[in-house]
């Protein structure tokens, strides 16, 4: 059987790496057993979506809300105070954004799993690096110098604390997951999924539209299945947690550890897949978003009718792989979010996710341990300096270092004449 692109090879009109990508899609499409729908196309040219980029810096600003909440910083009550206290499920967008742009920015490319990793550790050690290094004088002398209840469990375990956090492996153990950087839990789950991603992808490939819709729904049961038993075991002993229990082992285990939270990463792989296979119908792009931000609202009022350990490990996590997909889609209406200032903002938002926490202590706590700083314009400068710090952190530390540890990708899929180049997304 003779195919059109095999005239092009033969001619000389296709260069190296076209003919690599070609011929290793077709071996993917062709291979014994395998199957990849013939509706995906994995060569056609795939543009940035800076409106996910955008959608970075909310979910990140958001955790922001919960933490000056969390430290009694902002006090107000109203429809605010409710969308804040919520906040934390912000990382969850994060899981399924994560899932959705990984495959978006690297299915169909011959990109090696070696390769794959050594860009997600550029993407993610300098920056985490960094934010250990300045929180580190906190961490030790708040472990070793004092008797906090929140600190004793690093306090005796001090060297396994700090192998843990360097090497990401902290959320696996649950009382570990909160030491040193506590916001850098998130990192150890995402490092957990960065492992599995290039094996994963094998199996998604396989699936149909429909298998991918189940692989969704299945996902997200497993999840509700697992934070719900917690509440009806009730582990911990414990007839009442929120945000405020901090030292729970269970809790700990259902809100932090890498194979509870998978699931939502799966989720986003599943959407992301679906994305790739399904015609963009632009009009489908305003209720998707408009779904999920209502029912973040909705859970949001009704926050301390619903169980917390359900509302924080992926409830809404559905609602997020529509908006995720719904900004995917690009429609006209998105375009503030693809404006420079806001595409930087998102750039530079994993930096603000880990450096926030540090920031707000300085910035609004006092040496005797009084909040200062409480008035709106003061809470406003806050949220401006963490910004303009992580802008300054991205600029001048995270970006150059990924760089120089990436180094040069060998082998990019090449788009059809005409079209912009393919480039990851978010990667």
């Amino acid at each position: 059987m003779t195919y059109p692109w095999t005239e092009l090879i033969r001619c000389g009109q296709l260069s190296g790496d076209q003919v690599q990508l070609v011929l290793s899609n077709f071996a993917l499409k062709h291979r014994p057993g395998g199957r990849v729908h013939r509706d995906m196309d994995f060569t056609a040219p795939r543009p940035r979506l800076p409106a996910l980029t955008s959608l970075r810096f909310f979910a990140a600003l958001h955790v922001v809300f919960f933490h000056l909440q969390a430290m009694k910083i902002m006090t107000n009550p109203g429809w605010f105070h409710d969308l804040a206290s919520i906040g934390y499920v912000g990382v969850s967008l994060f899981f399924v954004l994560s899932g959705f742009i990984l495959v978006y920015t690297y299915a169909g490319r011959t990109t090696t799993v070696r390769e794959f990793w050594r860009a997600r550790f550029a993407r993610v050690y300098p920056a985490y690096l960094f934010s250990l290094l300045v929180t580190a004088p906190w961490f030790f002398i708040a472990a070793l110098k004092f008797d906090i209840p929140f600190f004793h469990w690093a306090k005796t375990h001090l060297k396994l604390a700090a192998f843990l956090e360097v090497t990401l492996l902290q959320a696996w153990i649950p009382p570990a997951a909160l030491v040193w950087n506590v916001v850098a839990w998130s990192l150890s789950v995402e490092a957990f999924f960065y492992l599995l991603f290039p094996f994963l992808m094998k199996a998604y490939e396989r699936m149909s539209r429909a298998q991918l819709i189940c692989a969704a729904v299945f996902s997200w049961f497993m999840t509700l299945a697992i934070s719900g038993a917690y509440v009806w075991r009730r582990p911990d002993g414990l007839a009442y947690v929120d945000s405020d229990t901090l030292s729970a082992f269970w809790l700990n285990a259902v809100k932090f550890h890498p194979l509870v939270r998978l699931p939502e990463f799966l989720m986003g792989m599943a959407c992301g897949f679906l994305f790739l296979r399904t015609r963009a119908n632009t009009k489908l792009a305003l209720p998707l978003v408009l779904g999920g931000v209502a029912s973040c609202a909705v859970a949001g009022h009704f926050s301390t009718s619903i169980p917390y350990p359900i509302l924080h490990t992926s409830l809404l996590a559905p609602a997020f792989a529509a908006i995720v997909y719904g900004l995917a889609l690009q429609p006209r209406w998105v375009a503030i979010l693809n404006v420079r200032p806001m595409v930087l903002l998102g750039d530079a938002s994993y930096s603000l996710y880990l450096l926030h926490s540090m920031i707000l202590a300085i910035y609004f706590f006092d040496l005797k341990g009084g909040i200062r700083h409480k008035t709106p314009a003061g809470i406003l400068l806050g949220v401006v300096i963490i910004c303009t710090v992580s802008i300054l952190v991205y600029r001048f530390i995270e970006e150059p270092a990924r760089r120089k540890l990436r180094g040069k990708q060998k082998v990019r899929p090449v788009p059809e004449a005409g079209q912009p180049p393919i480039q990851p997304a978010l990667a």
